[in-house]
């Protein structure tokens, strides 16, 4: 079972995709959003395709797929959750969790173009474990506790401009991660129970060649122990994006270009999807 958001921006139906067939969730909540995940939504669709109560949806042919979470109220995110991107990147493995934030406009759909900003020259991409949390969480007592927050995981692409993020940056990495849609997410929330988010394959391509290929168990921090870091500095909202790491194989890593006009990425995590994105430049 998969949530999905399909339709043009502005025009999202929200749909619940099972055994390839679609239904529409339209009669349950306006979208897949914080206010649907808070108040057990997950579970009430279940139940509500267990009785028949859902109608079905058939999906034009060509229908866009949107990011499957509509307008978190935050795009968390994780530095070198991996200790080979760590290195990668001249560093050692963090002893604590590196905390960044994203604009939640960046997020856009799986097969959406991402634009190359004004005076950008080193756009690379990143395959990251997503994760959405289903409620709210606030200083938890523990790691163990912490899964018991999170709704569902998503494919994401943590894009970033290395000399934004390094050289304009003052100190911080904000910079290089906010602009307009670098942040694709998709095509589908994979509930929580039914995924364990320490052993999925995840893999970046750029044009049909391979980049990244690695698993998340070899993260340096799990999502629990994430979730449970987080929740006693931020109190983590429903719906909210929590990217938590890349492995290696990215462009910063000086084994790669950086991506270009015209170049296609692809990412994807097993079980949970992939999506391929275009690079354009802004628009004026």
């Amino acid at each position: 079972m998969e949530f999905m958001r399909l339709g043009e921006p502005g025009s999202e139906v929200p749909v619940l995709r099972d055994n390839d067939r679609y239904y529409r969730l339209d009669s349950l909540t306006r979208d897949i959003d914080g206010a649907f995940l808070s108040s057990d939504g997950i579970n009430r669709a279940r139940s509500a395709l267990a009785s028949g109560q859902l109608a079905e949806y058939d999906a034009p042919v060509g229908i866009r797929i949107a990011a499957p979470i509509a307008r978190p109220m935050a795009v968390l995110c994780i530095g070198q959750n991996y200790a080979a991107h760590a290195a990668e990147s001249g560093n050692s493995a963090p002893e604590v969790p590196i905390l960044f934030y994203k604009h939640p406009n960046t997020v856009v759909g799986p097969f959406d173009d991402v634009s190359i900003p004004r005076g950008a020259t080193k756009v690379d991409w990143e395959i990251e474990l997503g994760v959405v949390i289903g409620k709210r969480a606030r200083y938890l007592a523990s790691p163990e506790e912490a899964l018991d927050y999170v709704a569902g995981y998503v494919t994401s692409n943590d894009v970033s401009e290395r000399d934004f993020q390094k050289v304009h940056s003052g100190g911080q990495w904000s910079k290089g991660k906010s602009a307009e849609t670098f942040n694709p997410v998709g095509p589908s929330l994979v509930p929580a129970s039914e995924v364990n988010p320490q052993n999925l394959r995840l893999w970046s391509t750029v044009n049909g060649e391979p980049r990244q290929d690695s698993n998340t168990a070899d993260m340096v921090f799990t999502v629990a122990e994430l979730v449970h870091n987080l929740s006693q500095y931020v109190v983590l909202e429903p719906g909210d994006l929590i990217n938590t790491g890349t492995p290696e194989g990215v462009a910063m890593s000086g084994r790669f270009p950086y991506l270009v006009a015209g170049d296609v990425m692809e990412v994807g995590i097993d079980g949970l999807g992939s999506g391929s994105q275009r690079l354009v430049p802004a628009a004026d």
